[in-house]
């Protein structure tokens, strides 16, 4: 069975511990021995985020599966190639209709039998509920320091300055500015129509420039 290895790395994870493209690499080479599997190679995006297949690494092994070049595609983890259940499902069902099974090393996947596709199914979209779960609770932390008045370490929110020891501040002007883009909204003005608004009234953003739709979008959905 020829097999294709694939091993990725977002740029914030290259310094984690077993996580890295050599210890990815590893655990593939070792897995095709294990499996009695011919490993042709093994395929790498580094510095990749997976929030979408379009990575150079992953369209090179869609295209060797359309080509029937390989006969299997060895990860690491699931999270490796894929963000969500949409993107998983459908590319495992392609590798299926060229006779390309994908093996998952991190939750013991093969998608050969009928339990492995099962269990694949599943496992994505666990993990894809996992990932909503996680961001849903670090916005409610984020929400809850920003009403304590407390920096969430990023930029300092339109409405707030930023004191020192990290303490926010409301700011009067811009939560006049705030409660003015409300009212409109409430009103049923669009984003844009608020930005020209403001544009046309002189009122200048927290770090300066022109409003636009986005910047108002952003603003209003992290008000306090």
């Amino acid at each position: 069975m020829r097999a294709i290895g694939y091993i990725r790395v977002s740029t914030e994870e290259q310094a984690q511990q077993g996580i890295s493209l050599d210890a990815q690499r590893a655990k593939v080479e070792a897995y095709a021995v294990t499996k009695d599997m011919e490993l042709v190679g093994i395929v790498e995006d580094a510095g990749k985020s997976a929030k979408d297949l379009r990575r150079p690494g992953v369209q090179k092994i869609i295209k060797m599966a359309k080509a029937r070049e390989i006969d299997a595609v060895i990860i690491i983890k699931l999270d490796r190639m894929f963000r969500n259940t949409e993107n998983a499902l459908t590319t495992a069902r392609d590798f299926e209709k060229r006779g390309v099974a994908l093996h998952s090393i991190g939750e013991s996947l093969d998608t050969n039998s009928a339990m492995g596709k099962f269990f694949f199914t599943l496992t994505a979209a666990l993990a894809e509920m996992e990932r909503g779960l996680i961001g849903e609770r670090t916005r409610a932390a984020l929400a809850r320091k920003r009403e304590k008045g407390e920096s969430t370490g990023g930029k300092t929110p339109f409405g707030f300055d930023l004191l020192e020891g990290g303490k926010l501040v409301r700011n009067h002007e811009e939560q006049k500015t705030l409660d003015r883009m409300k009212k409109w909204r409430r009103a049923g003005l669009t984003f844009q129509s608020i930005a020209d608004k403001l544009n046309s009234a002189g009122v200048t953003a927290k770090r300066g420039g022109q409003w636009d739709r986005v910047r108002v979008y952003r603003i209003m959905a992290h008000a306090i």
